[in-house]
């Protein structure tokens, strides 16, 4: 699963050129270094055939949905049955997105001493999660835009840790993904599969990243438990 990751680009600017939007719309872009489950990040759709980078909360809740319980059980979708799910269907035919990210976090070693890894390329450059978005109403006329990141098995890197990962797209794929008309299912589900095994590298982190309060440039520096 992927349930912690990070976006640690500095500069708003930088981060709007990689990701082909106007700058505008990353006007409260701020470096975040353990996004979790339910809160409010980034995400990048195609709107009237340009890209278009909006807030949304992490737990992809239905538009049909009475309440937001269920946003903790769809952080993640799994790519082997994405297209079948009655909660990701009809996002996966019309409202796919990409989740910008730099990193993500998976922890290993014994129960009381498990440290956390950060899975980031070596170059630290941006990664494309695959996503879905919905929207859904909290309240009367109020609508909130939700996403859900899309899994994959491990790769060699990471399987030795944890048995599934987030689907990376490649750049060139990132466009043909976000196009709400393509309609080739077997052409969106070739994308959905690991990573290549040097794309990645891992590095320790913080104990500290371990509780969602906690985010700050100190979480990427690891340091041995107390």
């Amino acid at each position: 699963m992927c349930g912690r990751y990070t976006l640690t680009y500095r500069q708003a600017e930088q981060l709007a050129l990689e990701l082909g939007v106007p700058i505008e719309q990353l006007a409260d872009y701020e470096p975040r270094y353990n996004i979790a489950p339910t809160q409010r990040q980034w995400i990048v759709r195609t709107e009237f055939e340009e890209r278009e980078a909006l807030r949304a909360r992490w737990g992809l809740i239905n538009h049909w949905a009475k309440d937001a319980k269920m946003g903790y059980r769809t952080i993640n979708a799994r790519a082997e049955s994405v297209h079948q799910r009655p909660a990701f269907r009809d996002a996966f035919k019309k409202r796919r997105c990409v989740v910008p990210a730099d990193g993500f976090y998976e922890w290993q070693g014994p129960k009381g001493k498990r440290v956390p890894l950060r899975f980031h390329r070596p170059d630290g450059g941006l990664l494309f999660f695959a996503g879905l978005y919905e929207s859904w109403q909290p309240e009367p006329d109020v609508w909130e835009p939700t996403y859900t990141i899309i899994t994959t098995e491990a790769n060699g890197l990471i399987s030795s840790v944890h048995d599934r990962m987030p689907v990376i797209l490649l750049e060139e794929q990132v466009d043909d993904w976000l196009f709400p008309k393509e309609s080739d299912i077997d052409k969106l589900r070739s994308f959905l599969v690991p990573a290549a095994d040097d794309l990645l590298v891992s590095t320790p982190a913080s104990p500290s990243v371990n509780s969602v309060k906690n985010d700050d440039p100190s979480l990427l520096e690891y340091a041995e438990p107390g």
